[in-house]
């Protein structure tokens, strides 16, 4: 019997390659002669890097960089030697989870150390970089990555601007001269979830902008700031994207990194599928087992489950559920190659307690999927 265990991370808890090692240790317990074949999966958030290189054999780097407000931080990012890939994850260096909840603004927060991340995996000669956008604390457009990699954005006295998408209204002249010539050599993968345009009541400021710390009259300011910066690069590139779907994501990062770098946009679950090899693990399983923190109606928006049943789908595999928490419109995966679901608690307790428990839990509950289903067979 061969059984793909490919979850996600649980949040505040457990790793892609724990929850995977957990399930696999109850699953043994009934099938001790079974196949399992772990693939810790990611959907473009955290821990994407985390995982892949689990799968991939690759190395994990670290670089120091600034952080949304300047502040030096140390920025991991991975790194596979073999396809000369980098793997970047944006909130490592512009993360809200950098930044405590008193202290965000969206005003002046910056990208400029994903641009150093960037930077630092041209350096090691990437000539692919894959970067996993969410869990952004900024709304600068991306400026602050584009002024890393070179890009100068001044104002009418000539002068650079200063860090953050509000600074974006004063922009009177974009200059190109010094922006590094490697990038257009590189190819470049976006891994997100996030179809939203760069501006208007759909757009990076008023639908992300809030949770950053932007007031009602703030997100307007900063969706004008952003428009006037599309403008701007529309004039010098000779294209505009501001409106693609995408161009929204990380507060406008996806709108740069098309603009200037060319960036093709892929579900971050499909991302991580193909350097995982989930497809080709999947191939000839009797059964697939995934899971996340929460699983519920917001796992159709492209989560690590929806896409680990679209190929199993393909093959013809059923696939399980295990999840921290079933949360309201769950059902819905039922009618997109989900075949069962199960959360991890077996009694009353705190989120604290499932967390620290988790190993736990979701050992013991592999053990009874695994049953069961030996019972249906029999």
């Amino acid at each position: 019997m061969k059984i793909v265990i490919a979850p996600d991370s649980f949040k505040d808890s457990l790793s892609a390659q724990g929850v995977a090692d957990a399930i696999a240790l109850g699953l043994a317990e009934v099938w001790p002669d079974a196949q399992l074949v772990k693939c810790p999966m990611a959907d473009g958030g955290e821990g994407t890097v985390e995982s892949i290189l689990a799968a991939c054999d690759g190395e994990l780097r670290r670089t120091e960089v600034r952080g949304p407000f300047r502040a030096t931080v140390d920025a991991a990012w991975g790194w596979l030697p073999h396809s000369h890939t980098a793997i970047i994850e944006m909130a490592e260096a512009s993360g809200l989870q950098l930044v405590p909840v008193g202290q965000r603004d969206a005003c002046i927060s910056s990208t400029f150390g994903t641009g150093e991340l960037i930077r630092a995996a041209l350096d090691t000669g990437a000539q692919r970089v894959i970067l996993a956008i969410g869990g952004s604390a900024t709304n600068d457009g991306g400026a602050g990555a584009m002024q890393a990699l070179g890009v100068r954005l001044l104002d009418a006295q000539g002068q650079t601007l200063a860090p953050g998408g509000l600074a974006l209204a004063h922009l009177a002249r974009i200059d190109l001269s010094e922006i590094d010539p490697r990038l257009a050599t590189v190819r470049f993968d976006i891994a997100a979830d996030v179809n939203n345009p760069l501006c208007g009541p759909h757009g990076a400021s008023a639908i992300f902008g809030p949770q950053k710390g932007a007031s009602p009259e703030q997100v307007q300011q900063l969706d004008r700031a952003l428009g006037h910066f599309a403008e701007h690069c529309a004039q010098v590139l000779n294209k505009d994207v501001r409106d693609e779907a995408g161009s929204g994501a990380a507060g406008g990062l996806g709108f740069a990194a098309k603009a200037f770098l060319g960036a093709q946009f892929k579900s971050g679950v499909d991302v991580v599928a193909e350097l995982v090899g989930l497809a080709e693990a999947v191939a000839g399983a009797d059964l697939v087992i995934t899971g996340e923190g929460r699983f519920d109606a917001q796992t159709l928006r492209g989560k690590t489950p929806f896409g680990v049943a679209r190929i199993a789908q393909k093959h013809g595999v059923p696939v399980v559920v295990l999840a921290g928490t079933l949360g309201e419109g769950y059902q819905q995966l039922y009618a997109h190659g989900i075949d069962a679901a199960f959360a991890l608690a077996s009694g009353p307790m705190t989120l604290a307690q499932a967390c620290a428990e988790a190993p736990r839990l979701l050992r013991e509950r592999a053990t009874d999927i695994a049953r069961v289903w030996q019972m249906a067979a029999r």
